[in-house]
Order: structure tokens, then sequence, then C-alpha cells
């Protein structure tokens, strides 16, 4: 690689960082932070690591990050946000090479990716994604690979793919599938789409299909997103039209004589029509249901990289050029326009919460506060639905506190909602806490008597009666007698 494009590239990591923010304990850390930390303690979490584990154990992530921090001694909090910087960086290394490939025009080539870094936490349509999280995770990492294999067919190289594409499944089994998927339509665009179907409803990587139990469809019922029949219609919109482009993409490369950029526009759309046909089915009978937690929509993630890419590609040959100042008219307000909702999203927080420095967010000074100073087999038990209390910014319990807890209904919900065998610990759980709000000293000792559950976390103003070692003016922090 060049100097240049080295620096350039750099400094759009750098620029990606500081529109998207980052939180190290947010979201869906709750589930690959933790698992990170109970590989490298295994005495953590006695209690509900089915709730991690179940969703990491196909993955060679969780010992790859676990590793990295034995080998450079470094703390959990730096390590972590080296890799989510260097997630940002391959992946945008991969599009400029693919770049390369699809288009002859320099200022073509890099605004495509810049818009891509510049649209980092756009939602993909239905499917509760990002193109990339404001945190580490193993989609995060794969998105590099998944855009290398791309590249490797595309120049016929297709030992390379393979390595990619197992280096791919190694740490994310699940969206390898539809990279395979998509690279076999590069290779093989005319026999593609009658065995494309049968790989995306059956390729469950260890997910068993059992049939649905009550305690299951009450989960299923609350993520609509896994059915895209009860998308809303502009969810709907948002995954028909990246798709359609494809096809205007393909009639343009043609005209062009761009024969790369023709051959991944065509397979596109094909792949996108495969994955809306395999979602309609898994969506509509009831028997099927089960299998509709296989999420086919989330193959819009390869589509939606792509289209960002090339429509960024396109602005920058045929608007952008040259000009500076039309570079910036266009991107200033597509970065502030991903800015301020990453701010609403965590108004508690600070929007980088760099390694090195204090949190601002007091529910994650309480968490951090229950890891320094309460025993590692500690079982405790807060709101239900505390990612969902003003001001806590969805930060993980287990991921920050590193210690066990009764299950959540948001956070545990959505494993439950794959792995259906959790579904009737999950409710007995949830279902105990219902009414947490007004609980007094007798619900909690219930809950101690039921589950074990030593400590628990309130909301301020608390409840009276309690030993509370530690509070602030969000959280109180209280040993059960």
């Amino acid at each position: 690689m060049k100097r240049k494009d080295l620096s350039i590239l750099l400094l759009l990591t750098l620029a990606a960082l500081l529109i998207h923010g980052y939180h190290l304990g947010a979201e869906d850390s709750e589930i690959y932070l933790t698992a990170v930390e109970h590989n490298l303690d295994p005495s953590l979490f006695p209690r509900g690591a089915e709730y991690f584990n179940s969703q990491t154990r196909f993955s060679l992530y969780t010992p790859l990050i676990a590793d990295s921090i034995s080998i450079t001694h470094l703390p959990i909090a730096s390590t972590i946000f080296l890799w989510h910087l260097l997630s940002i960086f391959l992946l945008l290394a991969a599009l400029r090479r693919l770049s390369l490939l699809l288009f002859n025009d320099t200022h073509a080539q890099w605004a495509g990716v810049t818009l891509v870094a510049a649209v980092l936490t756009i939602p993909i349509a239905g499917t509760a994604l990002y193109l990339m999280d404001q945190y580490l995770n193993p989609r995060n990492l794969i998105a590099f690979t998944q855009i290398f294999a791309i590249v490797a067919v595309l120049e016929r190289k297709h030992f390379r793919a393979l390595m990619f594409l197992a280096i791919t499944a190694l740490l994310h089994p699940f969206m390898a599938t539809f990279t395979l998927i998509y690279c076999g339509l590069l290779v093989f665009p005319r026999r593609f789409p009658t065995t494309a179907n049968r790989t995306v409803l059956i390729a469950s990587f260890g997910i068993a299909l059992e049939p649905s139990t009550d305690a299951y469809r009450l989960i299923a019922a609350s993520h609509y997103y896994h059915y895209i029949l009860r998308w809303h219609w502009y969810e709907l919109i948002g995954a028909i039209v990246p798709i359609a482009s494809f096809w205007f993409f393909a009639r343009w490369a043609r005209s062009q004589q761009l024969p790369e950029l023709e051959l991944l526009s065509r397979a596109a759309l094909v792949f996108g029509l495969i994955c809306i046909t395999a979602a309609l089915i898994v969506s509509t009978p009831i028997s099927l249901e089960s299998i509709a937690r296989l999420q086919p929509m989330r193959g819009l993630f390869l589509i939606y990289l792509l289209f960002f890419l090339i429509v960024g590609a396109l602005l920058g040959e045929f608007v952008l050029k040259g000009q500076a100042s039309r570079w910036a008219l266009l991107f200033l307000p597509i970065c502030a326009a991903m800015y301020v909702p990453q701010q609403l999203l965590f108004p508690a927080s600070e929007h980088v919460e760099w390694p090195w420095t204090q949190p601002k967010n007091q529910w994650v000074q309480a968490f951090q506060w229950i890891r320094d100073n309460t025993p590692k087999d500690a079982i405790f038990a807060l709101d239900p639905y505390y990612l969902h209390i003003d001001g806590e910014d969805e930060n993980g319990f287990r991921a920050i506190a590193e210690r066990s807890r009764l299950a959540d209904a948001v956070k545990d919900s959505g494993v439950v909602a794959i792995f259906p065998p959790l579904a009737e610990q999950w409710r007995t759980q949830v279902q105990a806490q219902i009414g947490w709000p007004t609980f007094q000293l007798p619900d909690f000792l219930r809950l101690k008597r039921d589950f074990g559950v030593t400590w628990i976390v309130l909301q301020q103003p608390g409840v009276p009666g309690l030993d509370c070692p530690y509070q602030n003016e969000a959280a109180i922090v209280c040993r059960l007698p």
C-alpha cells in the first residue's frame, strides 16, 4: 500500500471514530465483551453464562480477543479499543481495494470509501443492524474479510477467496453464509439461484430448530425484525431501493465497459432477491416460525456496503471530481446527520469513551464500583428493563460490572430469540422481576430465596431499609440481608 493511501485511510478511520463514537460496554457488548471476560477469568459469571456463551461458542472471536489481551498485557478496555480501530481501518482498506477493481477514476475510488466511512452507523433497513457498531463485535471484525473475499473472487484468485471465507466463518459463522452465497453468485451466476435458497434456509451453524414453545413465541413477538412481513413500510423501502439500484448499476457498468462492476452488481441484485424470497418463505407459515431467527434479510449488510461504495463512487466521478468545496458540501452535512443521532442515542455518555478516561455515565460508574468492590460469585438483580432507563444508555451490566445477574427482558431476550432452549428459564426469571419499580424488601428477599440473589441495583431514590454501600445521582447498589 502506498504511503499516501495509508495516510488517507488512517485519517478516514479517525474521522469515522469521531463521527460515530465509541462505547465499550453498550448494547451487544453485553454479550461479546462478557464472553471475553469469562474466557480470561472462568471464575466470573457462575450464573447466567448461557446467555452469552450460546451466541459465542461457535466463534473463535472470544479466544482471539482474550489471547491478544493476555499476550499484550494491555488492559481489556485498551486492547478492545485498538481492535475496534483496526476493524474500521481494515474495512476501509478492503473497500479501497475493491474500488480499484470497479472504477478507473481516482475521485470515484476515494469518494466511495469516504461515503462508507461517513455512514457506518446508518441503520440497515429492518434488520436491527448498522454497517458497523460503535463497539467491537465479531461482525465488525469480519467485515473486511467479506470484502476481501469478494475482491479475490473478482480477481479469480479462488484459493485466496476461500482463505478469507474461512476466516469469516471462524469468527462469525452466520454472516459467512451470506458471503459464501454472494461469492458463489460471482463464480457461478447461472447455477446459483437454484441452490441459494436452500443454503439460506438450512444453514444454522449448530442452531437447533426445535418446535416453538409458548415462552419462545412470547419472545419472538417482540423481535419483529425477524419477520419481513411485520416490517414497517419505510423499512421495506430501505430494503427494496438498494437492491433495485443494482439493476441500474449493472446497466451503467456495461455501457461504460466496467465488467467487474457489472458482475458485482448483477450478483448483488440476484443475492438481494434471494434474501427477500427466503425472508418471505420463513415469515409466512407458522410451521417455519422458529426458522425465521436465521434472519435471511441480514444479507442486506453486504448489499448496503456495496450500495454506498458505488453511490459514493458515482458521486465522486460525476459530481465531486477534484473540487474540495463540493466534497465539503456533500460530506459535512452527511457527517453531521450521522453524528447527531449518536449523541441522542447515548445522551448521558461521552461520544467517544476513550479507554484511559473515567466514565461520565453514572450507571457505568455504579457498575464499575460493583466490579471493584463485590465478590466474584455475587448474583445481582436489577430492573429487567434497566437498559431502557433514561440515562442508562444501554450499557450492559455483565460486561461492565463483570458479575452475574438474573435474565433481563431486553438483551437476553435477543439471545433467547435465536436459542429457544433458553426460553423457559428466561421467562421464569423475567416474570419473577415484573413490577420491579414497586418492589419492597420482601420482594427482593423472594428473589434471594428463589434464585440466590445477593445484591441488587436500584434506581434513585431507592427503597428504605436496605444496606446500600454505594450510590450516586442515578443508581444505588444494595446488599441483601
